[in-house]
């Protein structure tokens, strides 16, 4: 067993885990955060996004002794001080950028990672920045105005699907 430590979304924790315990499986099991989705273990889909030190990571690529150290933020940590949703997050729920919701986490934290790379991103960046996130229901299409209204970026003028 490895005892591993560090700050998620804002709160120092700390846990003894395996050599082989992914990120992901920390979050959910050891600290009972679930918003951090697994859809497929092998960093196809990106339900299971998260930030490490700031970067966008798929958590069920990364073992947990990696990152002992390391600031990480969730799903959970994405929302206001006062509980209310995160501007991300609005977003989302605002121009109906989810369906069945098992994509959402990774979806909100992967766009966060974008617009803090990037404030300002083109419909294209957008695309191409959430590659590595599938989504079955919803055709992508109003998670990129999500992520365009979260930028503060006009979407009037994208046609709805």
């Amino acid at each position: 067993m490895t005892k591993v430590t560090m700050t998620v979304n804002g709160r120092s924790v700390s846990g003894d885990v395996e050599g082989r315990t992914l990120l992901s499986s920390f979050l959910r099991e050891g600290l009972g955060l679930t918003g951090t989705h697994v859809g497929c273990d092998t960093s196809q889909c990106g339900a299971c996004v998260v930030h490490v030190d700031g970067l966008a990571v798929k958590s069920c690529t990364v073992f947990a002794a990696d990152v002992s150290g390391s600031e990480v933020r969730t799903i959970e940590g994405m929302s206001h001080a006062d509980g209310s949703l995160g501007t991300v997050q609005q977003a989302f729920q605002d121009h109906h950028g989810l369906q069945c919701g098992f994509c959402t986490p990774g979806m909100v934290m992967s766009a966060a990672a974008l617009l803090a790379e990037n404030p300002k991103p083109s419909e294209a960046e957008i695309r191409h920045y959430l590659e590595g996130n599938i989504c079955r229901c919803t055709g992508y299409h109003n998670i990129v105005k999500a992520v365009l209204a979260a930028s503060g970026q006009d979407v009037s003028g994208i046609a709805a699907e």
